[in-house]
This record gives C-alpha cells, sequence and structure tokens, in this order.
C-alpha cells in the first residue's frame, strides 16, 4: 500500500489463475457465482495460503529449513505473478521480497519459546507446571507483539499509500498547455531489436536516493530562488505553469552508466526555461553556482553558467511525453539541463534554488568524492547484435546510438573484428540536444565476432578509447559486443 502498486501478491496470484483457467471453468464460475466470482477467487487463494502456512508452522515443529522452502516456493510463486503482469516494473518484486522475508523472521520469533521447551524437555525428561506456564505466556506475549507490528505498519501503509494515490489522482487531472509529438521522421534507423528513439516513460531509467518518492500535491509545491541575487522569488505551481511553457526533445543520462549501459533515455520534455527566472531574481556578480534542493532534502550544485545559458534551454520541467511528470520522475516539477549528467543538474521534486558559489557548499555526490563538475562525456553503444547474440552467415545489420548533447554527433564509426574504422549511417535529429541512431550492414563468416563503435562530435572530438570507471565524473571507453555467425 506504502508503494501503492496496483495490487497487491496476493492479487496477483489470482489474476494469474484468471489468466490460464480453462474457459469453460472460468464461465461456470461465473454462472454460479455471479460478480462475487473474483472475491470468491481471491478467498479460495488466501485460504489455500493458510492451510499452508499452517503446514509450515508444523513442519518448524521438526526441522528450522523445512517451512523455509515452504515460504521461498510461495514467494516464488508470488513472484511470477507479480513479473507477468502486463504493468510488471521491477518494484513489484519488493512487496514479494518483503512478505517472504517477514514470514521467515515472524515464525522463527514466535516458535523460539515453544523450540527452547521442547529443548528442555528432551534433556529433562519433563517439565513443571511453571515451566509450562512460562512457555505458554511468552509465545502469548510474542503474538501480540506481531499483532501490534502488523497493525501498526498497516495502518502506516494505507495513510501513505492513500496520501500518493490522491496525488496521482490529482496527476491525472492535470490539464497541462502540452504537447506530445511523435519521434521525427527518419530519426529511429530501420533496424529489429535497437531501442525506440523517443523512450516511453515506462522504460525511462530511474535513479535516485528516496527510498520511497516523495508524493506532492500541485498546491503544496512552490520554489524559492535566493541567495545571491537582487530580488528573492517564490513561484507556486500555478504560477509557473502560467508562465510560457517551452518544449524540446532531450536526452537524459546518468553518470554511473557504464561503457554501453542503459542508464539513458530520450523524451519530450515540457517546461519554463530557467535563465528567465534567474534574470528576474537578478543574479549578483560572484556567483558561479546554483544548489539546488529537493523535496527530500537531495542536493546538486550545477554550474551557474549552464543555466544562464539562453542556448542551453534548460528547463523545470513540467510534464513528458505530453503527460504531467510521473511521481517518480520528479512530479510535479523537476529540473533538467542539457549536457550535464543528472547528478549535478538533474533535480527531482525541485523545491529551491540557491545561487551561490562552489566553493561555499558541498552537495550530496560531491561530499561522497565525485567531481563538482558533470559534463556529458562523447559516448557511443552497440545495441544489434547483442552480446552473446547468433546471427546467420552473410550480411547483418549492426545498430546502436551515439550522444553528445548540446554539440552535436558528426560521425558514428564502427570496426568488426579489429579491422579498420567504418563509416555509419546516421539517423535524422532534431538537436544537438538528443541522441543519435546509427546502423551499418556488414558481411561475417562462420565463427565468433566482435565489432565496436565510437563517436566523432561536431567539433571534431574523436570518442576516446581510454577505459575509466564511472567516477568521478563518467565512464570511458569504446562500447564493443561479441557475436557468433553460423
Amino acid at each position: 500500500m506504502a508503494l501503492t502498486l496496483r495490487s497487491s501478491p496476493l492479487v496477483a496470484v489470482a489474476e494469474l489463475i484468471v489468466q490460464y483457467v480453462p474457459g469453460v471453468v472460468a464461465e461456470r464460475a461465473i454462472k454460479i457465482l455471479g460478480h462475487w466470482d473474483k472475491p470468491v477467487l481471491v478467498l479460495i487463494v488466501f485460504l489455500i495460503l493458510l492451510s499452508l502456512w499452517a503446514w509450515a508452522g508444523r513442519l518448524a515443529a521438526r526441522s528450522w529449513w523445512q517451512p523455509i522452502l515452504v515460504f521461498v516456493a510461495l514467494g516464488g510463486v508470488g513472484l511470477l505473478a507479480a513479473l507477468t503482469r502486463y504493468d510488471a516494473r521491477a518494484l513489484d518484486v519488493l512487496p514479494v521480497a518483503a512478505g517472504t522475508v517477514t514470514w521467515i523472521v515472524v515464525l522463527s520469533f514466535l516458535t523460539e519459546p515453544l523450540q527452547d521447551a521442547r529443548t528442555e524437555t528432551e534433556e529433562q525428561g519433563g517439565r513443571t507446571v511453571e515451566q509450562h506456564a512460562h512457555t505458554r505466556r511468552s509465545f502469548i506475549i510474542r503474538a501480540g507483539i506481531v499483532g501490534a507490528l502488523a497493525a501498526t505498519v498497516g495502518i502506516f501503509g494505507e495513510r501513505l499509500g492513500r496520501r500518493r494515490r490522491h496525488v496521482e489522482l490529482s496527476r491525472r487531472l492535470l490539464k497541462l498547455p502540452v504537447t506530445n509529438p511523435d519521434a521525427p521522421a527518419r530519426a529511429r534507423v530501420k533496424v529489429e531489436g535497437i531501442s525506440r528513439w523517443k523512450t516511453p516513460n515506462s522504460r525511462f531509467y530511474l535513479i535516485h536516493t528516496a527510498i520511497a518518492s516523495p508524493a506532492i500535491e500541485p498546491s503544496e509545491w512552490s520554489l524559492r530562488i535566493h541567495g545571491m541575487v537582487d530580488r528573492e522569488i517564490t513561484l507556486s505551481y500555478q504560477e509557473l505553469i502560467d508562465r510560457k511553457i517551452t518544449e524540446d526533445w532531450l536526452t537524459l543520462n546518468c553518470v554511473s552508466n557504464p561503457v554501453g549501459g542503459s542508464l539513458i533515455g530520450n523524451a519530450w520534455w515540457s517546461g519554463v526555461r530557467i535563465e528567465r527566472l534567474l534574470a528576474e531574481a537578478g543574479v549578483r556578480a560572484g556567483a558561479d553556482a546554483v544548489l539546488q534542493t529537493s523535496w527530500d532534502g537531495w542536493t546538486c550544485g550545477t554550474p551557474l553558467a549552464t543555466l544562464t545559458d539562453p542556448d542551453r534551454k534548460a528547463i523545470l520541467a513540467i510534464a513528458m511525453n505530453g503527460e504531467p511528470l510521473p511521481i517518480d520522475h520528479g512530479f510535479p516539477v523537476r529540473t533538467l539541463v542539457p549536457g550535464l549528467y543528472g547528478y549535478v543538474s538533474a533535480c527531482k521534486w525541485v523545491v529551491d534554488f540557491e545561487v551561490s558559489r562552489f566553493e561555499d557548499f558541498t552537495a550530496y555526490w560531491t561530499e561522497k568524492g565525485w567531481s563538482e563538475l558533470g559534463p556529458v562525456k562523447l559516448a557511443s553503444r552497440v545495441e544489434v547484435p547483442d552480446n552473446g547474440d547468433e546471427v546467420p552467415v552473410g550480411a547483418i545489420q549492426i545498430a546502436g546510438a551515439a550522444w553528445a548533447q548540446t554539440i552535436g554527433i558528426a560521425a558514428v564509426e564502427y570496426s568488426l573484428d579489429g579491422g579498420p574504422w567504418q563509416r555509419a549511417a546516421l539517423g535524422r535529429t532534431p538537436s544537438d540536444d538528443t541522441w543519435v541512431q546509427w546502423k551499418a550492414t556488414v558481411n561475417v563468416e562462420e565463427g565468433d565476432h566482435r565489432v565496436r563503435a565510437r563517436a566523432i562530435s561536431k567539433n571534431d572530438e574523436v570518442q576516446t578509447g581510454v577505459e575509466r570507471d564511472t567516477r568521478p565524473d563518467g565512464a570511458t571507453g569504446w562500447h564493443e559486443v561479441e557475436f557468433s555467425a553460423g
């Protein structure tokens, strides 16, 4: 309930049964039970669980590990049901895992006095009435503790979930003055297996430090701009969306993205230009940074020059692919700055801009050893074929993506089996702030092969082959995949 997932693992299992139950059985159930068919199914699943839990409890009298096997098997069924749903997300794993661990821990906690009593009986050949009474009291006390904790957690989850559900409803009811265009013509190269040029919201990568994403009503949100400014500004959500909205394509990627990694996406973003807001506030001489703060206290330091540069198009984003920002992506407002990694720019649930100097603060990730400045590195990756793929002998297509936000990609080159670099064909892009897809056709003989790629930017920089880790300011190196032809 706290995660506001659409259904619990119990319901997911019931829906899995509905999906695979024979049609004749389903029709019979509907005919007999009418609209009570689904509640009855959930009740049956729950009763089966109760019987299996009781069996696990009896097994605990003989062995500590046998009930664990029962719980793990039940957890496996719940996990299968959760992950085979059409709207499955990685987050669906969490309730199943938490439930399985809870079963194991609670059973051990409840049965410890009984196990101790059993050991004493075997060693002493019997127990006194007082010992039996003590065991009974210990069990009752522990059962009461478990019951109280269950009630507390249930109430907390229900209240937290109720708030998020209300915020989600408010989000869905918003009518923002934004558009949602299709990907530009010829932006996506026609190669089977390559990722979408326009990344759907549901598939856009998620990186943040919040355990549970903040659920913020638009009426509660405001942004304060202060610090080294002539005039402090506080904007409400309505005041923000009443301003001129600008929209553009923008590729966003994480500094933790390894060479060839998936922590990158491209979307149509709508929002208000930040340089206009800072101009209204009047930035004072000597300032070189803005300390951004999220609703949950997360901070990042952003170079002031990137926020005030009109060509950079930094925005306070309110919409993503034509929809109000998803809660997990920063609803109601987040910051986006083309050409910078997210850890120094993309503040979700942003509520505070303090115009300052880098020497006067440290932000969340810079305190942990990451670089103060985070310009996106020139990079590329091979998406087709994938590592370990088997392809037919002869002509095959290879494809991937490359990016150099604010600068643009002039060319992508590939090398097959260590051979000379060859130019690939590029898709068309609407601006230099997005990734570009590339493709080529190569002939492969039977056996193992490897292909690597490198990008060349519009300022003639050639992507380096020197391999560096993501820390402290982004990974470098050529992405390479191995595949077989046969």
